[in-house]
């Protein structure tokens, strides 16, 4: 095994290929074991999926590696992200594995792992994790068979976790009757989160809630919320709600059938929080590519912002070493601290329903709360990471524009944690202006480093 297997949001890459393989799943779930034992003797490890057909493969794996190296995995199916980060805190488990590529296509999957209090492991941990697996001393390590673990399976999640999702809705309102239309991008909230609304007493109108096991994330979800633009207006819905493909991310529809982003869903909640003097520390977390127009609003209204480093697990850092209590990102990862360790979207959803009716205000109102700045964004695909600095060209280009924007904007150029992409955002005075700037940057970097 040849560099760090361990991204900003696990292992991932696409399924049946090193180092998203059988061989691999089972390796980790043999190194985590190995390293659960020195506190307990038989460690309990819940393991939870998405919709991808590639889940049944990877779950069965990570299975074989647990038990073999002692410890007793509990299968709970097809669950969010968050959901199992619950699962794992609830039953005391000592750590919960999620199979998972997020937003990206069916053929990509990935393993996530929360501790056992249902936080992400820090990246000392996963270091720790694969510092084992590489080590190639795991093979002597397993126990006599009379010591290998036993699989289990719970049946019971799905309720418990909407149970706990309804308790973080505010019990001095009510949803009745609110038109409500969800998209479940095909994915792991396909059965969930109608239910909670339904739940609540909600009008709810469901599509893309049919998962085949390579229809997640297709023309679906948070990415690509055409459809259900489309059917809150039909429909005459109040707010379309879109997920991803675990359920950790949330971008919603206003009854105009306009996008509301990640950013602006942040200072919304943020708002209601600190209304109600429940914003500790007056802190929002945002992170460096959040929107200057979060900045500008967030100096309006009196709050301390932070950027974070771009990430969902980063943003939590900051959140607990600072005292924060709400933080997220555009991509629609929200985190409230006071409900949940880690970004869920139903949550996320019931937070931005709640301020809602609390106001009385449409979500296009809402919105209002907060100017966009022109803002492009160019994924560009490419064949190496080399650290941004050490490439004069697209060093000088980027230096170029920040001169021509001045106080008028920004430039942020970033590899994905997650992918072979270079991401290109610039912000600016007008759209065309922001373009032209954008494209510029990515084409240089097409020309270097492009696949």
């Amino acid at each position: 095994m040849m560099g760090r297997l361990f991204g900003t949001d696990g292992v991932r890459g696409e399924a049946n290929r090193y180092p998203m393989n059988a061989e691999i799943a089972f390796t980790i779930g043999q190194a985590m074991t190995y390293i659960l034992k020195k506190t307990r003797d038989r460690p309990r490890i819940v393991i939870g999926k998405d919709t991808r057909i590639s889940g049944y493969m990877l779950e069965g794996s990570l299975e074989s590696g647990i038990t073999s190296m002692g410890g007793n995995p509990y299968m709970l199916g097809v669950l969010p992200t968050p959901g199992i980060a619950f699962i794992a805190q609830s039953m005391r488990a000592d750590a919960g594995i999620v199979i998972s590529a997020s937003h990206n296509p069916y053929q990509d999957n990935g393993i996530k792992v929360f501790s056992g209090n249902g936080f992400k492991l820090l990246d000392e941990q996963e270091d720790a994790i694969e510092e084992l697996m590489m080590s190639n001393t795991l093979h002597k390590l397993v126990p006599p068979v009379r010591d290998m673990g036993q699989a289990f399976r719970l049946d019971d999640v799905h309720g418990r976790y909407i149970v706990f999702l309804k308790n973080s809705f505010p019990r001095d309102l009510s949803i009745d009757g609110m038109k409500i239309a969800i998209d479940a991008s095909n994915g792991a909230t396909y059965k969930v989160a109608p239910e909670t609304f339904w739940e609540l007493g909600a009008d709810i109108d469901v599509i893309h809630n049919n998962p085949n096991g390579i229809n997640i994330n297709d023309n679906c979800g948070s990415q690509h919320t055409q459809d259900l633009r489309k059917r809150v207006l039909e429909t005459g819905a109040s707010i379309g709600i879109a997920f991803d493909g675990d359920g950790d991310r949330l971008i919603a529809v206003d009854e105009t059938g306009r996008e509301i982003a990640g950013d602006r869903i942040l200072l919304i909640c943020a708002k209601m929080l600190a209304d109600q003097g429940k914003l500790k520390n007056n802190l929002v977390v945002g992170t460096v590519m959040s929107n200057l127009g979060l900045r500008v609003a967030c100096a309006k209204y009196g709050y301390t912002y932070h950027a974070a480093r771009v990430g969902d697990r980063y943003i939590l850092e900051d959140m607990l070493r600072l005292g924060g209590v709400i933080g997220g990102e555009e991509s629609g990862h929200t985190i409230f601290l006071d409900h949940h360790t880690t970004g869920d979207g139903i949550i996320t959803a019931l937070q931005l329903i709640a301020c809602m009716v609390r106001t009385g205000k449409r979500l296009s109102e809402l919105a209002s709360l907060m100017d966009i700045y022109p803002h492009k964004l160019i994924n560009v695909n490419v064949k190496r990471k080399p650290d941004i600095s050490t490439l004069p060209e697209v060093m000088a280009i980027i230096e170029c524009v920040e001169r021509e924007l001045g106080d008028d904007g920004r430039v942020l150029v970033r590899y994905s944690g997650t992918q072979n992409m270079c991401r290109v955002m610039v912000e600016g005075p007008t759209d065309a202006i922001t373009e032209s700037h954008c494209t510029e940057i990515a084409r240089v970097i097409q020309n270097i480093l492009g696949s």
